[in-house]
């Protein structure tokens, strides 16, 4: 199986399936709220809702893709994503609204990034990593993509027929991409990839191996909070820091670029490192961007969003290729959605949580968020020690 053509299906796929799910909100959730007579936090709490489903959804469907590979989870997926967003499109109530994410949970759960890693993984083992980078290149313009055709959409002919252009998208396009995949690994005589690259088991020892986990679910944990937290208040922060309003959305909107910047630093500069390096350079560039703020204040509010988005673009990369290179190929899916489970958790509470520290300190609060990357950073180099050990 060669890796270009895979990488291609589920980046194309997976752009499709995060702009018509994780930012489909952002853009739809004033015209949902005003339509029903709900606000506008409300319906983020239903997409709260379909964030811990996802969570739990996770690990089953991790543990499908190790034993029957990942087209028919993704294909499955497609039909879910497109049934949650017709039934979103027909709810006149707030329990309809919060029904229609929780089932676009079980979607995004075997539909998003670590269904797309764990297929990869099944197809290619331990020669992986540049499937999954490549992957990330493509869905890092779900939301450049995602979020103009929806607000498109919505305006010109509602929000609800903006959700059945997306079911329709899934069932016209994903549905297809994923299909086109292969039903399962080849066996090494008759694949050159797989016969090149043996099974590599854990690195570490069986009471190391405990520790790992714990650690990798902690920086996972981190990298998410903070990426939904900047995600949902990044202008406000901005303005708070003395940016004007106008200016504020200009330069939170660099963040997405800068995302995918970095992933393509790690597809070219960084990807003969090792992970664990990148990573911790990932982990400290929203600290020093946090700092820059702190010391310049507004001056420094363009260096704060490339950094962040940059630190934020290859630690999405880590997330796929560290599980991989700690605790080997076998049983990547499983073990995948469960080191995920503390993330997606801390995800769904992270626009409250951050928000209030926002409302109470300000720009301070990026302090919060730079002492947790510190943290992070910290368990990374204590992974690296074991690994050398």
């Amino acid at each position: 199986m060669q890796k270009r053509p895979t990488t291609v299906l589920l980046g194309l796929s997976q752009t499709l399936a995060w702009a018509s799910s994780y930012y489909l909100p952002a853009i739809l959730a004033d015209a949902v709220g005003k339509d029903l007579g709900i606000s506008r936090g409300t319906v983020f709490g239903a997409f709260s809702v379909a964030l811990l489903v996802s969570a739990a959804i996770g690990p089953l469907a991790g543990k499908l893709i190790d034993r029957w590979g990942g087209r028919p989870v993704l294909m499955s997926s497609n039909l879910v994503f497109a049934i949650a967003l017709a039934a979103l499109s027909q709810a006149q109530h707030p329990l309809q609204v919060f029904a229609a994410w929780a089932l676009m949970g079980v979607a995004m759960g075997g539909g998003l990034y670590e269904a797309a890693f764990a297929t990869a993984v099944h197809l290619h083992g331990q020669g992986a990593r540049r499937t999954i980078t490549g992957i990330t290149l493509f869905a890092g313009f779900a939301s450049t993509i995602g979020w103009p055709l929806t607000a498109w959409l919505n305006s010109s002919f509602g929000w609800r027929d903006a959700c059945l252009v997306w079911a329709s998208l899934h069932l016209v396009i994903a549905l297809p991409l994923n299909a086109m995949l292969p039903a399962t690994v080849r066996k090494p005589k008759d694949a050159e990839d797989v016969a090149s690259r043996p099974e590599q088991p854990s690195v570490l020892a069986a009471d190391q191996w405990r520790s790992a986990a714990v650690l990798m679910a902690f920086v996972f944990a981190v990298a998410w909070f903070t990426s939904t937290a900047m995600a949902a208040h990044l202008p406000h922060l901005l303005r708070d820091a003395g940016a004007t309003a106008a200016a504020a959305v200009g330069i939170a909107a660099v963040v997405g670029p800068a995302q995918v910047a970095g992933r393509l630093i790690e597809f070219s500069f960084l990807r003969r490192t090792h992970p664990l390096l990148s990573s911790r350079l990932a982990m400290l560039a929203h600290p020093l961007g946090a700092l820059c703020i702190g010391v310049f204040g507004s001056s420094a509010a363009l260096a704060f969003a490339v950094l962040h988005g940059l630190g934020n673009g290859i630690l999405t990369i880590a997330i796929g290729t560290l599980p991989l290179i700690f605790f080997g190929s076998k049983g990547y899916g499983q073990r995948q959605g469960l080191l995920m489970v503390p993330a997606r958790i801390v995800q769904a509470g992270a626009p409250f949580i951050f928000g209030v520290a926002v409302e109470r300190l300000g720009t301070g609060s990026l302090w919060i968020s730079a002492g947790l990357g510190l943290a992070a950073s910290i368990a990374l180099t204590r992974m690296a020690v074991k690994m050398r050990r």
